[in-house]
């Protein structure tokens, strides 16, 4: 419900380098300028009946605060957060945004060679940009990013203001992704290896897009961390051949994790009889992804992910970017010995993802398909927008490493009939765009009619026994968690997640004998379902992420007190009980899996 990530003015040289069919992130080089516009907007909700007087008076036409009163509002971050206002915070429909920014008079001297790109992080869920009064663009969708060149736009702005009005419309539809109305309305190149009998070489294989004139000469190059070129290629595809690679390992798993080399790629263009350059650096890593009926193997060993679910979500801001919690949850993290996290239930920001890259982070990258609960959601209009949803979303994250598996949605009604030939469809185009990761979905149906399940790569389950069935009998969890592996892995052959799991807790709440709600309780559940997953991984269970890293704020509900509490974080980030007990669970899972000399060793927070 919000501007949730960076927005920014980009220079660049007319001919735009970009990614095979993809969206280039926005970074700095000898050829590209940024302005960043994040910060603070004129903000205004539209309360008419209709949600509509916006549009009949025509905002976009002259300053916001020429239609009415403005506050203002940061960005990013969840406009329902941040003020005291409780019916801001239940909105829903149009609210309008607008800063005045003045662009540097070098980037309109020469408007021939040069493109002014504006490109907006995310905004939840559809979004209509002006400059100056005329429409630059809209986008339906949140949590990636769009952009729109304005360069014919703001020509002639010599020492006037550049006005950038944004109208988002938060309202979610049978159609949109997420469908319906769901917790989460309170805020708002490919590299692969050549794996010989032993590993000799890597091969990074490229292809660049190159808009604008066709007089033009690329020359790329693969550098080391430490700046030293390994491979040189030239032309807009090829491949690059690394010998001896040094290979892009997850977290705890090798003494180097996240290790990433920069391609840099340098085009030479004419354009009006001048010779133009444009300079583009990506990181990139050298890895592999392989899944068998029991294993998921990174660069041909199994990995095993020890993890968590998450929420872009803290006190005050709410949804939004912010580089604070970005490190501190970071430092959590790898203080809790976690490798891997699964985005739920949205692409999360391209920041966050950038550190994941770096630090050795596995990612399960899920899309916005979320409360997919009516039949409605499974018609074709749902359909079509979900495949452009995956497109945008494969085109952003792509050339990650740390992205080693696509999820389509979260806990979707798969138990419908209509849902065999919709997710059928989703994977197999997410698989025809990007064959080189496993595809799946997170379920809670029963294993015996799940329409979905036979068209993923990996299972991945979510059950809270002893919560939300059973609620407060402890001693039938692994009864029922045996019995779900049983059933799902004799069904479909195939390595299973336990995608979700966990109980709600208060922090500073105590009983003995554990009672619900109770750290004790929360701890209990824990050790219960660890028990079962010691015994299972052995055969075919291939992971764990606990629900949920951090508490986390929803709609009100006599099942929430002030929001989600299965956190094994406070949302201020403080330990419960239960954090110490996923630590010393996954320090042991690193240290028996890990291939590092001698045992590591973890730090008291």
């Amino acid at each position: 419900m919000a501007l949730c990530c960076s927005l920014c003015l980009l220079l660049l040289s007319c001919q735009a380098l970009a990614r095979g069919g993809g969206m280039l992130y926005p970074r700095e080089s000898a050829s590209r300028e940024l302005k960043e516009l994040n910060g603070i907007w004129s903000f205004r909700a539209d309360f008419s009946e209709q949600r509509d007087q916006g549009f009949v008076q025509q905002w976009y036409r002259k300053p916001l605060r020429q239609s009415g009163p403005v506050i203002d509002m940061p960005v990013p971050a969840s406009f329902n957060e941040l003020t005291q206002d409780p019916n801001l915070r239940k909105y829903t429909g149009w609210v309008w945004y607008e800063k005045e920014v003045l662009l540097p008079r070098s980037w309109l001297l020469n408007a021939l060679n040069t493109r002014v790109v504006l490109r907006v992080g995310s905004a939840h869920y559809y979004s209509i940009v002006w400059v100056n009064g005329v429409q630059a663009t809209e986008h339906e969708g949140g949590h990636l990013p769009f952009e729109a060149d304005i360069s014919r736009i703001v020509q002639g702005s010599f020492g006037a203001a550049c006005r950038i009005t944004i109208a988002l419309n938060n309202t979610l539809t049978p159609q949109t992704l997420p469908p319906g109305s769901i917790q989460f309305m309170r805020d708002e190149s490919n590299c692969s290896l050549v794996a010989l009998s032993r590993i000799i070489q890597g091969v990074v294989r490229y292809q660049v897009l190159v808009t604008g004139s066709t007089r033009y000469s690329l020359s790329l190059n693969l550098r080391e961390k430490e700046g030293k070129v390994v491979a040189t290629g030239e032309g807009p595809i090829g491949e690059l051949k690394v010998v001896e690679p040094r290979l892009w390992w997850p977290y705890l798993m090798h003494e180097n994790p996240g290790y990433l080399y920069y391609l840099e790629v340098k085009l030479l263009a004419h354009v009006g009889g001048e010779l133009s350059e444009d300079v583009y650096t990506l990181p990139v890593g050298i890895r592999t992804v392989h899944v068998t009926s029991s294993q998921f193997l990174i660069n041909g060993k199994p990995f095993y992910f020890h993890g968590v679910n998450k929420h872009e979500d803290a006190d005050i801001r709410g949804k939004g970017l912010d580089w604070s919690l970005i490190v501190k949850d970071l430092n959590l993290l790898q203080w809790l010995g976690a490798n891997s996290f699964r985005t739920s239930h949205y692409p999360y920001a391209e920041e966050i993802m950038d550190l994941c890259d770096a630090y050795g982070i596995v990612v399960i990258d899920e899309c916005p398909g979320v409360g997919m609960r009516d039949p409605v959601s499974f018609g074709n209009a749902s359909l079509a927008h979900h495949l452009v949803v995956m497109e945008e979303l494969i085109r952003r994250d792509k050339n990650r490493p740390s992205v080693v598996m696509w999820s389509v949605a979260n806990e979707p009604a798969s138990e419908l009939s209509p849902a065999a030939y919709y997710f059928k469809t989703v994977i197999a185009h997410t698989k025809a765009i990007d064959p080189t990761r496993p595809v799946t979905f997170v379920s809670n149906a029963n294993y015996a009619h799940d329409h979905g399940a036979p068209y993923v790569d990996v299972i991945c389950v979510n059950s809270y026994f002893s919560w939300y069935h059973d609620a407060g009998h402890l001693e039938v969890i692994q009864l029922q968690l045996n019995t779900q592996f049983e059933s799902w892995y004799e069904t479909y052959q195939k390595p299973i997640i336990q995608s979700e799991y966990g109980a709600d807790s208060i922090a500073g709440l105590h009983n003995d004998p554990p009672l619900m709600f109770s750290e004790e309780y929360q701890k209990a559940v824990l050790k219960e379902y660890h028990s079962v997953f010691d015994k299972k991984r052995k055969d075919y269970v291939i992971g764990e992420l606990i629900w949920n890293f951090a508490d986390f704020m929803t709609d009100q509900a006599t099942s929430r007190v002030l929001g989600n509490k299965k956190g094994i974080f406070t949302r201020q980030r403080q330990p419960k009980a239960a954090a110490f007990v996923l630590r010393d669970r996954y320090w042991k899972l690193a240290n028996e899996s890990s291939c590092l000399r001698p045992t590591l060793t973890y730090y008291n927070l």
